[in-house]
This record gives structure tokens, sequence and C-alpha cells, in this order.
């Protein structure tokens, strides 16, 4: 006796071991493909995943048809979740809900009564609230289950049976469209216009080979059950169909309403698909709210059965293309759809198909479901003639027919050998009626006879010649069209196609209207706009030990100029600055200046302008206004800096010659032709400065000031006693760049500052 536990040939069953790699290797794989070809991708033959087929499937043996009564959702839920889909009910019933959706599904196949959401994005209302039954297009799919179009397998647990995929009379995958996130890969198809589809799918029939930028001409891109307006190139959605793969900008529509006198709002009554109303208004509020778009007033809401959201501009003089064209940018009434068409071909096997390879998908399918259900009526139809035989048999000989049955113990098995009738035959004789002993059942026995005959000898014709299946497919392509397209009600196209816009870019002085403000900003770095022009010498409030330290005019149209101690300009437009109501806001919040950094000059930008910057370390060049301006909130380094050095001077170049002085109070002039203009860089040296004794303090020694002024109107400053100084009797303060310089004049300013150190 040998004991099979020693031999090393045989494993223990009990105790069975792999690497784990491999192990884990082998059960991902096998989720993967479940959530491939059994939850996320659509098949390419019907357009639908398992759960709507599932969904679909159980309403018809609910016999929940378009002019039936409705039921409960929880019902429909239950059924589906207990018989076919053994997933959570209310991943079934939100599958469910959206092919209610007519916001979501250009043709609904689930007609819902009760709150099944709504396109502002509020959810469904509890299944068992609502109640629904299917629409003609879902029994349009399910045409011909009965009649064995498809195979059926059983469900999970072995007690019923459902079909693998649904006979489909239109090529629903392009009609709805479909979107899923599976494993490694996703699927996104926008849907389309069953006239359309149509179109194409007859031409294919009579042109296989046909191109695919021909199909263009009948499918010329998406219908999207919310419209809008498609302003993608024919180009790019040529070939977005040709490889399956691509993006489609979707706009929404929109008109402008007259009020008179002048006035005008802008009314959007169309969306981009998928986008939920409420959000989008929201978004377009808080745009508004931030100053972004500082033409447009305010966005309402007044919408009811249709969608009717109104623009107001914040003045008549604003061109409603200029006001369209920049939400468009900055808000989701511009989306971007982006084409996946990573569909299952024979529910097997994922793919990106293009869209002749989808149309011929799903024209192969009608073929095959076609063929079957020819075959099944045949098959039907020769049941029926040998019953039909039998009877007339049993007419011709009558008599003997009742004596038999009366006499006879046993009467089938001396029928069937006597008349020469199979069991079926037999049977069928047995189990007639007396009233169909007459004549006249004999003539209809006979005239059936013959017309299941013909229908047969036509069906035999049918399955043996591949273009007379063609035609009939035709045949019922044109029914559909007849029954779903742009004649029927809805089936009109509702997303309108239109040549793609230039991006052209909106100035910022055309989206603001030019008012006259006054721009204060504190010491402590708190900015506010304050309405017109205001006396700059007026009182205003301040935080508690708080002051002010720039004012001066502007315009809404301009853009203020921040130059901070790290060397960088930072851009604020007038625009967006905070209403002068209240204390402001921290500059800090609006740009990115850091905690440590100092403002030292605050200005209106002047384009043409050029400026003069300066370093603690005695370095400084002239730079292009136009140069310094700000893109980001980060701002722009212009001068660059060493580690210990800051920058102490910003000022507009006016005059022939540069004066700089420094903390030791020595003063150097010399003329401006010597410095060079750039854009970016550490500079020249200006002065001759020492270096400083305290690193970590900057401000005890270097470079304190630097301006510029004609020599021949002298150089001023401002004394200890706020009084104007001019001295034009500079020739012992003149000499080369990068001098030590001469102390400076008699009662120059102890902070040894040009002006005060007012800026610009």
């Amino acid at each position: 006796m040998v004991d099979v536990t020693d031999d090393p040939e045989i494993p223990d069953m009990g105790n069975l071991s792999e690497p784990l790699r491999r192990a884990l290797g082998d059960r991902y794989l096998t989720y993967a493909l479940s959530t491939i070809t059994d939850r996320a991708l659509p098949d390419a033959r019907d357009g639908l995943k398992p759960v709507h087929r599932r969904i679909l499937y159980t309403m018809r043996t609910l016999k929940l048809e378009p002019n039936g009564p409705f039921r409960k959702c929880a019902k429909i839920t239950g059924e589906v979740m207990g018989n076919y889909h053994p997933h959570g009910d209310q991943a079934i019933y939100d599958a469910l809900a959206r092919l209610a959706q007519d916001f979501a599904m250009r043709y609904p196949l689930v007609d819902g009564q009760g709150n099944f959401g709504n396109i502002d994005g509020d959810n469904p209302a509890a299944a068992r609230y609502t109640e629904a039954r299917s629409t003609a297009a879902a029994f349009a799919l399910m045409d011909g289950l009965t009649e064995d179009a498809v195979d059926f397998r059983p469900n999970y647990d072995g007690s019923e049976h459902e079909p693998v995929v649904l006979p489909a009379a239109f090529p629903n995958l392009l009609a709805n469209g479909s979107s899923g996130i599976a494993v490694g890969m996703a699927t996104n198809i926008p849907p389309h216009n069953i006239d359309e589809l149509v179109g194409a799918c007859l031409h294919l029939i009579k042109t296989p080979d046909a191109r695919d930028e021909t199909l263009l001409n009948y499918i010329p891109g998406p219908d999207f059950p919310t419209g809008g307006v498609l302003v993608e190139s024919r180009a790019g959605i040529a070939e977005a169909y040709r490889t399956g793969r691509g993006a489609m900008r979707v706009r929404a529509r929109w008109q402008v309403e007259d009020l008179g006198r002048g006035q005008w709002q802008i009314v959007v009554t169309e969306i981009p698909y998928q986008v939920p109303k409420s959000k989008l208004i929201e978004k377009v509020a808080e745009l508004i709210t931030a100053r972004k778009i500082p033409i447009l007033a305010d966005i309402r809401d007044e919408s009811a059965e249709d969608v009717r959201i109104v623009l107001e501009p914040r003045a008549r003089t604003v061109e409603p293309s200029v006001l369209m064209e920049t939400l468009f940018r900055q808000s989701d009434l511009e989306t971007r759809f982006s084409l996946n068409m990573n569909v299952l071909i024979d529910g097997k096997t994922p793919k990106v198909c293009s869209l002749k390879e989808v149309l011929r998908a799903f024209l192969d399918h009608r073929r095959e479901v076609l063929q079957r259900r020819s075959q099944h009526r045949l098959d039907k139809i020769a049941n029926r003639l040998e019953v039909l035989e039998g009877y007339l048999i049993a007419f011709l000989n009558l008599d003997r027919v009742i004596e038999i049955i009366r006499t006879e113990d046993q009467p089938k098995p001396v029928m069937m050998a006597e008349f020469q009738l199979s069991d079926v035959q037999a049977e069928a004789i047995l189990n007639m009626r007396l009233r169909s002993l007459r004549k006249l059942e004999e003539i209809e026995l006979r005239r059936e006879r013959d017309d299941l005959v013909g229908e047969a000898e036509d069906l035999t014709a049918l399955l043996a010649d591949e273009a007379l299946q063609w035609d009939r497919i035709t045949d019922q392509l044109r029914e559909v069209r007849k029954t779903f397209g742009a004649k029927a009600t809805g089936g009109a196209r509702r997303t309108l196609i239109a040549e793609a816009p230039e991006a052209e870019e909106v100035p910022l002085e055309a989206m603001i209207e030019r008012e006259p403000i006054t721009v204060v900003c504190s010491k402590m770095g708190w900015i506010r706009a304050m309405k017109g022009h205001i006396a700059l010498d007026s009182e205003l409030k301040f935080k508690d030990g708080d002051g002010p330290a720039y004012i001066f005019h502007a315009e809404t149209t301009d853009k203020v100029l921040l130059f901070g101690a790290n060397g960088r300009f930072y851009t604020l437009p007038a625009s967006n600055l905070p209403g002068g109501r209240g204390m402001g806001e921290p500059v800090r919040l609006i740009v990115d200046l850091p905690n440590e950094v100092e403002p030292l000059a605050l200005f209106v930008h002047r384009p043409g302008r050029r400026l003069i910057v300066a370093s603690s370390a005695g370095d400084g060049f002239v730079v292009p206004e136009d140069e310094v301006v700000a893109q980001t909130r980060a701002g722009k380094q212009v001068l660059n800096l060493k580690p210990g050095v800051v920058a102490v001077a910003c000022k507009a170049v006016r005059g022939d010659h540069v004066a700089t002085v420094g903390r030791n109070k020595k003063v150097l002039i010399f003329p401006l032709a010597e410095l060079p203009e750039m854009t970016r860089g550490k500079g020249v040296r200006l002065q001759k400065v020492p270096a400083s004794s305290a690193p970590l303090d900057p401000s005890a020694s270097g470079l304190s000031d630097v301006t510029t002024f004609d020599l021949a109107d002298g150089l001023s400053w401002k004394d200890p006693a706020g009084r104007t100084r001019t001295e034009t009797a500079l020739d012992d303060w003149i000499g080369k760049r990068a001098g030590a310089g001469r102390m400076a004049p008699r009662g120059f300013p102890r902070d040894t500052r040009f002006n005060g150190g007012d800026g610009l």
C-alpha cells in the first residue's frame, strides 16, 4: 500500500501553494476581464451594458409595454437584482433612472413617471416613489426575442435564462451613446441622430467599402439631447470618427433679447451635454464675484420646462459676441466631449473602433438576427405544415377516423399505422374539436397550407441569397426611420453644427467699462479702489495703527504695478481691486507677495514708459515698463538679487541724468546714457557704496535711493520741513558712474530718500 502523501508527484489538495505574484496576477486579471466585459464596456451590437440589457428584459417579462400600465421602480429593481443582476439595488436604480432621463438619453428607453432627476443635477427620488414602463425604442431593441433571434444563457444561479444580446432594430450604441471606466481602459461615445445613422447604414449596405470621410455626409456629428452648438471643424470630426478617438467642442446656444431703449440681455436656451445647469450658473456667479468677467453684471436662472439663463451686461456698449467669447473660455458654456469608441466586438473583445466599424458590427448583427428569425419561422412553418397534412388526411378519411376513435382502446397507434401518420399528426387529430369537422374548416386548412408553403419558399430563398437579406434589412431600417426619424416627434436634429470660430484674444479694455477710480494702499498693505477721482489729500479711514502709503488716480481699464523688495513686479488689474466701502483687502492675498517682502512702489502702468531699478548693492539698470507686466499672481522677476541684497528703488525715467544716494549720505550724479537698458538682470554698478556690516540688515548700509532728472532744471528733494528744495549748482556731485560720490548738500533729507520716498 502506497501513501500518496509521500509522493512528491501528487500535490496536497488541502494545502496548495503558488507564488504570490502569479496568484495576484491571475486573480486581478480575472477581475479586470469581468469589469471590462460584464460592467463597463457596451456591446457594439445593441449598445448596451449587461445591467441595461437586464433592466429592459425584466421590464419585458413584467409586460411593461409602452401603452401599458406603470410599475414601481422598486419592483423592477428588485426583479432585476433577484433574477439577473446580483449587485446593489441603488446601482441598478441609478442605471434605470438614467435610461428615463431625456436630458441624458437622446432616445430614452424607459418611460418614467415621477421625479427622475433634472438637468440641474438633482438626484432622482427613491425607487419606491417612482414608476416606469418601456418606451417604443426599448421594444424595438427587443423585437424578435421570442423568435430565436439571439442566444440565451443561464443567469447567475441557473434558475432563469437571459439574452446574451438584444436583436436591436436600430444602432443604439451610437443613437444613445455610452460611457464607462474599466480596468486600464474606458469608453465615451456621444449620442447621434437615428435618421442620420440609418442613412449611413443604407449607404454602407449599398457600398460596403465606403470611405470613412463619406459617412460624414450622412452623420455630420453627434446629436446631443440637450442641443447646443458643435463648433469642431469637419476635419477634426472626420479624424475622430476615423480613429475612434478625439475631442469635440460643444457650446451653449444663445440669442440677444432686445429690452428697448438700447438695453439688451443675452438668453441661453441650450447648454452643453452633461453640464449640470445649477453648477454652471454657480460657476459664472463666482466669476462675477471675483471680477474675472467685469463686463458681466448678473446671471439669472429663469428656466421652467425649458432652459432659460439670462445674462445681463454691465453696460449696453458691450459687444454681445465679446461677452460670450469670454464666457466660453472661462466657464462650462463651452466644453470638450472626449470621444473614445472602445466597445466589445461580438460581446467579447474590447476594441477602439472607427465609426464605420461600429456601423458594420451593427449591420452584421442585424443580418444574423434576420437569418435566425427566418430559420425559426421556417421551423415553425414546417411543424405547422406537418399538423395541417394530418388534418387533411383526417378529413379525407373522416368516417374511418371516427370509427377508430370510437372502437379502439388505443386509437393513436392504429391511426398511425393505417394512415402513415407521425406522432405529432396523430396527437393533433385526437385533440381536434368536433366543431372543426365542418366542411368550411377543411377549406380554411387548405388555404392556410398553401399560404405557409408560399411563405416557406420565400424564406428559403431569403436564406440562400445574401442580396435578398440586405434588401430585407434595408426595408426594416426604413421602417425604423419612419418611426424614430427626423419626421417623427422629437426626431429632428437638436445640435446645431457650425464652423469652428477663430480663437481671438479679447483685450482687457474691451471687457471693462472705463470708469475713474482712486487707488488707496495703506502702510500695512491694505488696498482698495474708491469710485471717482477724489482729492489726493482727502481724509480716509484706516485700521488702528495704519495709515496711507500710496494714493493715486486711475481708471478701471488700467493695470496697477507693484514692485517688491525681492526685485519682482506684480500686476493688479484695476477692475479687480476691492471696493472702497470697507478697508479693502491685503495686497498679499491678491498677488503672491511674500510676507517678509516690503512693497517699494505702487503705480499705474503707462505703456511705453521706462523705469530705473536699483538694489542695495548699488547695482541697477533701465527697463522698459512694458517688459515688467506680469501675467500671473507670482509676478515677474526683473532685478536679480544676491543673498543679503534687496531692491531699494523703482522710479520712472524723466530727464537726462541719474542721481544716486547711499546710506552714508553720499550723492553721485552721472548721465543717464551711461546706464544700459535691459529686461532682466543684476544691472551695472551705479554707485560705489560700502559693504553692509550687518548682513541680516541690508538697510544698515548700501544704496538708499535713485532718481532721474533734467540737469538744466536742477535736482529737487524735500527738506525735513516738507518744503521742496532745488539745487542747480551740482558740479561737485557730477562724476563717473560707479564712483563713490560726495556728501549730500546741506538740508538733504535724513532718510536719504529723494522726494520723501513718494515712489514714482
